[in-house]
Formats: structure tokens, C-alpha cells, sequence
């Protein structure tokens, strides 16, 4: 396993996730500022560049810690077990209720989830990366974006319906999920982690893969090939979304590249500061990264307990959010960003306590 870690993707991993608690925990979601919010349908925000970032950094942390690695079924065991868990504890948070029996009822559990992609995702992606060399994963990431998009745009639907891009039944990922997982989605008709869409968020953590593997090479410089890289993929994306929209709900080819190439701008910037300057900073971060997963898992599973607990006429959330945040002086807005921001440094701080007591839970 590679004992030498890049600085920067720790850095970048503990900024992830302190985003991803931030656009996940506003304190009311009637109030929150655009640049917070998922696109509606087409097109990207920042926060729609959250998540992939976290799968182009699971694909750079699979180059690192596989570095070497002979595949062997004891190899491919460890891989599956830790899918196994994520996948358990996104159904766990997809299925918990305070009301007894703590679950719920079967019909209304939905399946997909952020864990369980990142699971699937990481399963997928370690397989592929322990078998190939570097051509062989751009030939496969090629594939897998070039052949996602000829399903979703070409291939007709079984009823003879032409497929389209727009939320739609003769959506392909859509009629997938409602064919397959029926009601169990985080929508009616879709999900935005839904089961064809896993397909290409797999090429998202492969180009990570691809970046990683670049980081640990020997030779050459590094932050020009970084910034290269990020802008041609930035480029090809957004040219590519005039044909295939740019879309997070459908986690589009256009998506992939145009994520993973703003994924590894910012990286470029991170590793010239910290790996080739020596400018020391983003230390915080780092320290949070070490238990990315589990505070994130934590953050949703008592966002989620903190909303079931009654108090009063509202929830826990609501009392302390109304009582704590909302003031006639504060825009709506600010005082929703306020409390997010709270949240945030409750989960540092956690990271920071975890990390200086030496716990490591890895998930």
C-alpha cells in the first residue's frame, strides 16, 4: 500500500466533505442562497460540483492505496466488504425512523443513496484500477461516457418512444429506476442516484484514478500537466453539453468531464501551494479528511434524528434553528447559511478530536 500521501488530496477530500455537510444542513431549505441549491434540471452550480468531487477523489485515493498491488481474492475481498458496508450504512440511513420498530415501512425505504453510489462506485472503479494500466483506463472511461451517451440519446425506448434528456418517462435512467426499483426512489418517476446513472459517476472516480496515478509518477511537472488536463477536460465538456446536456440528475458524460476537470484545476492549485511551494495551510481540512466518510455519515444520520424529535409544535431542528438563528435583523437567507455554517464547525471540530486522539474509523 502507498505509504506517502499527496498532501493536497487530503486537503481537497476534507474540503469535500465539509461542503457536502454545508449544501446538506441548511437551516431551512425555503431560504437558501442559489449558489447552495442543485441545478433544476440542465446545467451546474457549485454545489452541483460537490459530489463528483468526492468520487474523483475516491479514484485518486484508489491510485494511492493500490499502488503496487497484486490483484488476488484476498485483495478483492477487502474491496467488497468495504463496498458492502457503505452500501449497508446508506440503506440504514435510507430506511431509520425514531418511531418504533426504527424502520420504514418496506414500500417507502428508497434504495439509492450517496453511500451506496460512493460503495458501488468504489467497488467498480478499485476492480478496474487493480487490472489496468493507464491506456487501458482511459479506453474504459472513454467507453463508458461515450456508451452512456449513446443510450440515453439513441437507443429507442421498448415501447418505440424516441429517448430524451428532459425529466420525462421516455427517460432512459428514468424508466430504469421506476422499471427496477419502482417506488423505492428519492422521487416519484427518478433519482438522482439512481441505477444506469452509476455507470458513468464510475468514469468520474476512473479519471481520479487517471489523476492519482499521475501524482505518484516520478518524473515530470506535475502542475502544468494538472492544469493541462483540468482546462482540455473543462473544454471538452462544456463543448460536449450542446449535444449531451450538462445534468447532475442524470450524471451526464458532459457532467463527468466537466466536474472531473474543475476537480482537477482545484487540485492543480492545492498541490503547486502545498506539495510543490511548501505553503503550509488547509492543515484543518486534512485532519477532517482523515474520517471523511463517517462525519458525513454522522452528519446526515443526526440531521435526520435532530428532524424526527419533536418539540413542541416543530422539530428539535426547527426549535433550535427559530430560536437560535432567526432574528427580524437577519435576511432569511443569511440566517439559514448561518446555522449550515454552524454545523460545519461542529463536524471540524469532531475530525480535529478524532484525528488528535489517533481514531481512524474507516468505513
Amino acid at each position: 500500500m502507498q505509504k506517502n500521501r499527496i498532501s493536497s488530496v487530503d486537503v481537497l477530500r476534507g474540503i469535500t466533505i465539509a461542503a457536502m455537510i454545508l449544501v446538506n444542513t441548511p437551516g431551512d431549505w425555503g431560504n437558501v442562497y442559489a449558489p447552495l441549491l442543485h441545478a433544476q434540471w440542465h446545467g451546474y452550480t457549485p454545489t452541483d460540483l460537490v459530489f463528483p468531487f468526492f468520487l474523483f477523489i475516491v479514484g485518486c485515493s484508489i491510485a494511492f492505496s493500490y499502488n503496487g498491488r497484486t490483484p488476488s481474492g484476498a485483495v478483492y475481498g477487502k474491496i467488497s466488504v468495504r463496498a458492502l458496508k457503505l452500501i449497508a450504512l446508506g440503506l440504514f440511513l435510507g430506511a431509520f425512523t425514531l418511531s418504533f420498530p426504527f424502520f420504514k415501512e418496506f414500500s417507502t425505504i428508497r434504495f439509492p443513496g450517496v453511500l451506496q453510489r460512493i460503495g458501488l462506485v468504489f467497488f467498480f472503479a478499485a476492480i478496474i484500477a487493480l487490472n489496468a494500466n493507464w491506456k487501458a483506463l482511459l479506453g474504459i472511461t472513454g467507453g463508458l461516457l461515450l456508451g452512456y451517451w449513446a443510450i440515453l440519446g439513441y437507443v429507442s425506448l421498448p415501447d418505440g418512444s424516441a429517448p430524451s434528456y428532459e425529466r420525462v418517462p421516455n427517460n432512459w435512467a428514468m424508466y430504469i429506476d421506476k422499471a427496477v426499483l419502482g417506488s423505492h426512489t428519492y422521487k416519484e418517476d427518478y433519482d438522482p442516484e439512481g441505477l444506469l446513472s452509476t455507470i458513468p459517476s464510475i468514469a468520474s472516480a476512473l479519471i481520479g484514478v487517471l489523476i492519482g496515478r499521475l501524482l505518484l509518477a516520478q518524473a515530470g511537472e506535475k502542475t502544468t500537466k494538472l492544469l493541462g488536463i483540468g482546462a482540455a477536460m473543462l473544454v471538452a465538456g462544456t463543448l460536449w453539453s450542446f449535444l449531451f446536456p450538462i445534468n447532475k440528475a442524470l450524471w451526464t458524460s458532459s457532467f463527468v468531464l466537466v466536474t472531473a476537470g474543475w476537480a482537477t484545476l482545484f487540485l492543480a492549485v492545492i498541490y503547486y501551494l502545498l506539495d510543490v511551494r511548501g505553503i503550509q495551510f488547509g492543515e484543518t481540512f486534512r485532519k477532517m479528511g482523515a474520517n471523511a466518510l463517517i462525519l458525513y455519515f454522522l452528519s446526515s444520520f443526526i440531521s435526520k434524528v435532530m428532524g424526527s424529535i419533536r418539540v413542541g409544535d416543530t422539530s428539535l431542528h426547527g426549535w433550535l434553528y427559530q430560536t437560535i438563528y432567526v432574528h427580524d435583523f437577519l435576511p432569511a437567507k443569511l440566517s439559514s447559511l448561518l446555522y449550515a455554517l454552524t454545523v460545519v464547525a461542529f463536524y471540524v471540530l469532531l475530525g480535529l478530536f478524532l484525528y488528535r486522539r489517533r481514531i481512524f474509523i474507516k468505513v
